[in-house]
């Protein structure tokens, strides 16, 4: 179990403790309490979930969790390559979450579609807007995903209890900081230096990571919401890179 992990420099929250984090996993078995002193906690970084996808790993090689299965409405917003998100979709369908993929692109998910799952329905490709009422439920969790450009109509299904939304967004566009304010958890890779600049004042981020942002390899993410962020390493599994290829910000 992780309770904080961070680059140097990397500032959390001093308030992580609480019972409830906002975007990173529900709360796990509780074991002993840990304590450090006051002028410690500027050193703690986002705190990382116990339950849910393992997105990747941190700056410490340690796993990074983001639970996606929730009692309470989630969004999340992910400012990247669909590369990234395909994976997140196959390792939700992995932990038993059913897939409903909003795109106007659906050739391109195809692959994904017949293989997840090992032959049971997980996941299922809707057109823009034509996504139903899913039934979301604690015993069958639902996730999302609204690959539909870069200015995404409102959709007819939105978050929900059990029911998370994880909007793609390739690059920003006039929408993008109404998502990202909205968002209960956002995920950043590479972008431009001006698109860096614009995320890092809608998400309060400081100037350093607002300065990586534009250098940022295919398989690293920001994930980080107002009261902390993480940069987290996706480590492809050779049945993602087989399915999947390398990865990669633009498709």
């Amino acid at each position: 179990m992780i309770s904080g992990a961070g680059a140097p420099g990397m500032a959390g929250d001093p308030g992580s403790a609480r019972r409830t984090r906002p975007g990173f996993g529900l709360i796990g078995p509780r074991r002993g309490r840990q304590t450090l002193p006051l002028e410690e906690v500027e050193a703690l970084a986002l705190p990382i979930g116990d339950d849910g996808v393992i997105i990747g790993v941190d700056e410490q090689n340690q796993p990074a969790v983001l639970g996606f299965n929730r009692p309470e409405p989630f969004d999340v917003v992910l400012v990247g390559g669909l590369w990234t998100a395909q994976v997140l979709a196959f390792r939700a369908a992995a932990t038993g979450a059913r897939i409903a993929v909003e795109t106007g692109r659906p050739h391109l998910w195809t692959n994904l579609v017949q293989v997840a799952g090992g032959g049971q329905q997980c996941m299922t490709v809707f057109d823009v807007g034509r996504v139903p009422p899913q039934g979301p439920s604690v015993g069958s969790p639902v996730l999302v995903v609204r690959d539909c450009g870069m200015r995404p109509p409102r959709g007819r299904v939105s978050a929900l209890p059990w029911q998370s939304v994880l909007t793609l967004l390739p690059y920003l566009s006039p929408v993008a900081p109404r998502l990202l304010e909205h968002a209960g958890l956002v995920g950043i890779q590479r972008v431009s230096p001006d698109e860096a600049e614009e995320i890092g004042r809608v998400m309060g981020l400081p100037q350093a990571d607002v300065a990586a942002l534009s250098t940022l390899p295919d398989w690293v993410t920001l994930w980080c919401t107002r009261t902390g962020r993480q940069f987290v390493t996706v480590q492809a599994t050779d049945a993602e890179t087989g399915l999947l290829g390398s990865p990669r910000r633009v498709d």
